[in-house]
């Protein structure tokens, strides 16, 4: 049986950026769920004040993380108007492409952080 994977990005808002950030990120939402069917989760929470933004995603398999990750480049290039990556944590084995993209990530400053032995549970 695949294992689920657990993806989370952390994030520290712009400064004046957050109104703008909360509408591209509703507006982010549906395009996702349409266009990447195997993502069974995708969750967006800020903190109290307004400065961080974490996003939560949840896949059945490591391909299902993959097919997120396709074309997340150009995803990316708006979003990153509003906010930085501080983390990634991910939980579950990616595969080995991802793998090595989470490396360079690494290599760039932003904290990466993965928990690859997965004891069991269930997603409903």
């Amino acid at each position: 049986m695949s294992e689920p994977i657990v993806f989370i990005s952390r994030n520290k808002i712009k400064e004046g950026k957050i109104e703008e950030f909360r509408k591209h990120y509703q507006d982010s939402i549906q395009p996702i769920f349409d266009g990447k069917p195997n993502t069974l989760a995708q969750l967006g929470y800020e903190n109290e004040e307004g400065t961080e933004f974490t996003v939560i995603r949840v896949f059945p398999n490591a391909d299902a993380l993959d097919q997120q990750i396709q074309g997340a480049d150009e995803r990316s290039k708006k979003t990153y108007e509003y906010i930085e990556p501080t983390a990634i944590e991910i939980f579950g084995t990616p595969n080995p492409a991802t793998l090595e993209k989470m490396k360079k990530i690494a290599g760039s400053g932003i904290m990466v952080s993965i928990s690859p032995s997965y004891l069991g549970g269930f997603i409903r």
